[in-house]
Parts: C-alpha cells; structure tokens; sequence
C-alpha cells in the first residue's frame, strides 16, 4: 500500500512571522499564513492573511482569508474579507464573502472555477495600483479619472479674498 502524498495531508501551515520581511514571490501546495510583509506574487493552496500582515502583489489560490493589507489582486474560488481587510487592486472570485468595515480599491468579477485557474494573476502596478506611485491619498483625494488628466472641478484653483 502506497503511503499517502505529505503535501496533500493536514498540515500545520507555513507562517511568516510578523517580524519577517520576505522579498520575492512565494509558492507553496498547502496553507500559508502571514503575519508579516511580502513584496512579491502568492501561490498557494489556502492563504490566511492576518490584521498586521501586508502583501504588496498579486495573491492567487484556492482560498484565500485576508484580515491585512494586500496591493494587488487577489484571485481565488473562495475569498473572505474580514472587517479589517484593506485591498488596493482587482478581487477574482467564485465565492466572495464581504464584511462590513472592509476596504476595496478596485473591481469585483465572479468567476467560474474554470475561469480562476485559466486568469493569469496581475501584478498591483498592472491591475491599476502603482506600488511604488502615489496613492489616492498621497494625491489629494484625486479620482482615478483626474490621474488620467482629466480635469474636475475640485482641480479648479479657489479664489478667497480678505476683508
């Protein structure tokens, strides 16, 4: 009898710690759980984002809970995005779970589960969110369509006059 394959059994999942910093894309057939910052692409069966943890690039799994800060997208079959969750790029879902307090910059799109493993993940810069550009805030409160150079009326200058 032939012993079952590790990787496919319950495991305890890797953690990046909240004191680790990794820079570079990670890859990994069972579950994930970050505490800590990754500067590069998520592959992963289960991912478990937690509050401090951050991700600067795209998150691509089957599950994926984020809790933390991701600029990019995500894209995975089921997604669950806590009260504290902050993402800055495109959500790629079959199952999407929102809960009230989480903050989304970017599209939401269903997906069949056919289409998530076919789409090709983005990274933040292509998905509409510039890692190392200013964000919303840095500009001002500048929408997407001033970024592009069209004009609005808060971009008008204001005229007081002293008394």
């Amino acid at each position: 009898m032939a012993s079952p394959d590790p990787r496919k059994a319950n495991s305890v999942p890797s953690i990046i710690s909240a004191d680790l910093q990794i820079d570079g894309n990670v890859t990994s057939q069972g579950d994930i759980q970050i505490d800590g910052t990754v500067n590069g692409d998520i592959k992963t069966r289960t991912l478990t984002l937690g509050e401090k943890g951050q991700v600067r690039g795209a998150i691509r799994a089957d599950s994926a809970r984020v809790c933390g800060t991701v600029e990019g997208e995500v894209c995975a079959a089921t997604i669950i995005l806590t009260k504290t969750a902050k993402v800055r790029g495109d959500v790629l879902h079959e199952s999407l779970a929102i809960e009230a307090g989480a903050f989304i910059d970017g599209h939401c799109r269903r997906l069949s589960g056919d289409e998530i493993k076919r789409e090709e993940p983005q990274r933040a810069a292509s998905s509409g969110g510039n890692i190392s550009g200013p964000t919303p805030v840095e500009m001002g409160g500048q929408n997407k369509g001033q970024q592009s150079g069209q004009p609005s009326q808060s971009s008008q200058p204001s005229r007081t006059t002293a008394a």
